[in-house]
Parts: C-alpha cells; sequence; structure tokens
C-alpha cells in the first residue's frame, strides 16, 4: 500500500516550502477539495501528464511559484491517473491550469505559459 499523496521539493528537506501536492487518488482529491472550501486561500491545480513535454517544461516554474507564493495552494494532478478528475473540469490539453478560490474557478489557462500563469496568479491570490 503506497501513499495516495506525495510532494514535490526540490531543494527542500523538512519545510513546507515550495511544496506541490500530488494527488494519485480521486477520492483524497475531493476531501481535500471540499476541505479547500473552507479557505479563502487560491489553489492552482496543474493538470499535466508524465509523457507531456510543455508539462516538464513547466514544473521548475511550478515549484519557483510555490516558493514564492506561500499563500497559494500548488496541486498536481496526472491527467492519466486522475481522468475523471481531468474530465470534471473539462481539461482537453496539458498542461491547463485551474485557479480555485472558495471551491469556484476563478481563471484557467492551457499551456506553458510562465509569466501568464504568474499574473493569473498575483492576480487572484488576495
Amino acid at each position: 500500500m503506497g501513499a495516495n499523496i506525495s510532494t514535490n521539493e526540490p531543494n527542500e528537506s523538512s519545510t513546507k516550502k515550495g511544496q506541490v501536492i500530488a494527488f494519485h487518488s480521486s477520492s483524497k482529491w475531493k476531501i481535500h477539495f471540499q476541505a479547500s472550501k473552507q479557505t479563502s486561500n487560491l489553489i492552482v491545480i496543474d493538470f499535466t501528464a508524465s509523457w507531456c513535454g510543455p508539462c516538464r517544461y513547466m514544473e521548475p516554474a511550478i515549484n519557483e511559484f510555490a516558493d514564492k507564493y506561500m499563500n497559494v495552494e500548488f496541486i498536481k494532478i496526472d491527467v492519466d491517473e486522475l481522468h475523471d478528475v481531468a474530465q470534471e473540469y473539462g481539461v482537453q490539453a496539458m498542461p491547463t491550469f485551474i485557479l480555485i478560490k472558495k471551491g469556484k474557478e476563478v481563471d484557467k489557462l492551457v499551456g506553458a505559459k510562465k509569466e501568464e500563469l504568474q499574473k493569473k496568479i498575483e492576480q487572484h491570490r488576495f
């Protein structure tokens, strides 16, 4: 039995700085999502795939944003693992970034566009 949630913390060993939470179970994601509705923190969901070149290109930027924006939660969902969650959000291309606040989608970005994603995070983070 393995963990259903993993984190990606490059160059970090015991702090929460730079944490990107990866979900590997739809039920764990749904529990987390329901709990997140109680906060006003911005959530950025990175819909990705292991075979997706542009997704790998964006990964360092996502980790950098996670370090920079400590009040924003970064979630990574592999569309091949959790295709039902990807379908629920209408994901048709990768990477797709969905920005959520209080359980509602506030913005969306499709494609490997670092600067545009950063602008959207800045716009919605408070």
